[in-house]
């Protein structure tokens, strides 16, 4: 069985204040889009447990792996023998902002339900992910959807427009954790443009925009020099980057964008 694991990038994502449990309760407006891990996934009839391979020898491939620990979970839960091989082709960076570990192990588990035939509902999938990861529920309803809570409160939404999208990531990557820390006691730094953006009746704002752009302060030179460039119509970090992705106008060629991004920014 062949599956795709969709990036995402956030429209929108406001955050509202600090949970006791320490995470942060946000509000976020996420779409899927066309970059693409592929995943694929067959029983293992010799019984050897979970077998998983990776061509992107950087991913982790214990159970600090997400599709691993979505496997466990899976088998944990239908509580049968755990065997089946999982092969995993990355395309969607680490440390992006994009959702790709999440993504990953969303489609594991709707793969496995799908394998093994065991017809559990979209609701009880979604519990079994909140667990892995606060955007793996996102990832299993495969559409648009307005997030809430930790990010693990779906909703899904009808999301009729296209976008031609630009994504440029720096070869860092920003910790979530720490972005999420630095947020309250962050400030904007001067000549980078923070407010909410407009387009086609979509509000695109990030309020992780601030504490990421003051640690890094090359992803705000970025977002900076995107919105000065004629195609684009809206310039953001995706979540807590390092990935920003522009939004191009209608006539926008995101190819000779993106070479002058690396003739200008970075190669």
């Amino acid at each position: 069985m062949q599956l795709s694991a969709p990036a995402k990038i956030n429209l929108s994502l406001r955050i509202v204040d600090r949970r006791p449990d320490g995470f942060h309760e946000i509000e976020t407006f996420i779409i899927p889009i066309s970059l693409a891990d592929q995943l694929t996934l067959e029983k293992d009839e010799a019984g050897h447990g979970i077998q998983f391979q990776c061509d992107d020898s950087s991913v982790p491939s214990g159970e600090e792996n997400l599709v691993v620990r979505a496997a466990l979970a899976f088998f944990e839960h239908i509580q049968v023998p755990a065997d089946v091989r999982i092969n995993l082709k990355k395309r969607i960076p680490h440390g992006a902002g994009l959702g790709g570990g999440s993504s990953d192990a969303a489609s594991t588990l709707l793969g496995l339900n799908e394998l093994f035939k065991t017809n559990l509902p979209q609701e009880g999938l979604a519990e079994l992910g909140e667990n892995i990861g606060s955007d793996v529920p996102f990832f299993l309803f495969q559409s648009a959807a307005l997030c809430r809570g930790r990010g693990e409160l779906v909703s899904p939404q009808p999301f009729p427009d296209r976008f031609s999208l630009l994504l440029l990531k720096p070869e860092f990557g920003v910790p979530t954790a720490s972005a999420y820390a630095r947020w309250r006691e962050s400030r904007e730094i001067p000549g980078i443009p923070y407010g909410p953006q407009e387009f086609r009746g979509h509000r695109f704002c990030n309020d992780l925009e601030r504490p990421v752009f003051e640690k890094f302060v090359f992803l705000g030179e970025i977002k900076r020099w995107l919105l000065q460039q004629k195609e684009v119509a809206v310039a953001l970090l995706s979540g807590s980057g390092s990935t920003l992705f522009a939004v191009l106008k209608d006539n926008g060629q995101t190819e000779k964008l993106a070479q002058r991004a690396r003739q200008e920014l970075d190669p």
